[in-house]
């Protein structure tokens, strides 16, 4: 799964959809995921990224980037 290519990000975490002109902010960890799927990173790679950076359970990490993944989905922010 890819972000689509209009999406624009800031460094703040305010994402922006040109097309449906829907406008979101997310949390430090939800940009991170954001800037790995623009960089093409695997959900595997992110979670591993996340791991490394969060003092998390995997299990965890796990559940809430598969979360956060269908929201995206749901908001059609990926393709």
């Amino acid at each position: 799964m890819s972000l689509k290519k209009n999406i624009a990000i800031s460094d703040s975490g305010f994402v922006f959809d040109p097309l449906s002109g829907n406008s979101f902010t997310t949390n430090p960890i939800g940009l991170l995921i954001l800037q790995g799927l623009r960089a093409g990173k695997s959900e595997k790679e992110i979670a591993e990224q996340l791991f490394d950076t969060y003092d998390a359970e995997p299990s965890r990490v796990t559940k809430d980037l598969s979360d956060f993944m269908m929201v995206l989905e749901r908001l059609k922010l990926t393709e």
